[in-house]
């Protein structure tokens, strides 16, 4: 009886999770950047808010309110020879606790020759016990250029809680030319409260981001460097293989976004996503 009702509620739990899929492309049409094919499948959908002078911005919604345990969303976006994207959330992504498989995100995105691309979510808050797989591949041509920005918050820090466990697991690969230039995998499970706590892993911080920059040289590194007095987080920033990353660790996750705001506008020259200001 017992194995029937476990069976039972298994089957209820898979068939009441979330599914979402957003795939599309943006081509320049005389000298502007315009949507050419979309495809929007499950809980996950993307607006366009009206066309800016040459660029195009998309902001991603995920009717379900949330990610929860057993959920797969996934997003692929191509931005074309010469077109210029930028894409945001309209609202901070949420990670529920999960009590049975871990939710799974995978997120592709690609650049043609001479194309810029912005992938700039607000934030992603692990909830306690939450359980998640993210992977995130980048293909850029030689010639494209890439601002990301991604912030993980561990508890919903502003209510006074924390993550004590669970599981996040982070798989980037980006490719340049076709060759790969930056692989990397976090995985952090298990009593991660206590691991966050250690010194030399987040000497007790709440959260973390990562600023991509392509192409990045010493040069933007150092201008970047120039804000370090104003910084409230830990940030290491360096340069390799044609492009700069700065790495951010903090206490205080509003003040983490404010310093990774910081470094964007530094790093762009333009502003962000409106979103971002409210």
């Amino acid at each position: 009886m017992r194995t029937d009702t476990t069976s039972a509620t298994s089957a209820i739990f898979a068939a009441n999770r979330a599914q979402g899929a957003v795939t599309f492309d943006v081509q320049q049409v005389e000298g502007a950047t315009r949507r050419r094919q979309l495809h929007e499948s499950g809980s996950l959908r993307v607006r366009f808010p009206s066309p800016e002078a040459e660029g195009l911005s998309a902001v991603f919604v995920n009717t379900a309110g949330g990610i929860a345990g057993g959920d797969r969303f996934d997003i692929d976006i191509a931005a074309g020879e010469g077109s210029r994207l930028a894409v945001t959330t309209a609202a901070a992504e949420k990670i529920y606790r999960a009590q049975g498989p871990a939710a799974e995100v995978n997120i592709a995105l690609k650049a043609a020759a001479g194309a810029h691309l912005a992938w700039l979510p607000q934030e992603t808050i692990l909830f306690d016990r939450a359980r998640v797989s993210r992977r995130i591949d980048i293909d850029l041509a030689e010639g494209a250029s890439l601002l990301l920005c991604e912030i993980v918050v561990f508890g919903r820090t502003a209510m006074g809680e924390r993550m004590r466990s669970g599981e996040f697991v982070d798989r980037w690969r980006m490719r340049r030319g076709g060759r790969l230039v930056f692989a990397e995998n976090i995985r952090l499970d298990g009593d991660i409260g206590e691991k966050l706590a250690r010194p030399a892993v987040a000497n007790g911080g709440v959260a973390i981001g990562t600023a991509l920059i392509v192409p990045g040289d010493e040069a933007l590194v150092e201008r970047i460097r120039g804000l370090s007095d104003s910084f409230g987080s830990e940030i290491g920033i360096s340069c390799w293989n044609g492009f700069a990353m700065a790495r951010f660790c903090g206490q205080d996750a509003a003040r983490l976004r404010a310093d990774m705001m910081a470094v964007l506008g530094r790093a762009s020259g333009v502003g962000l996503p409106r979103l971002w200001l409210n």
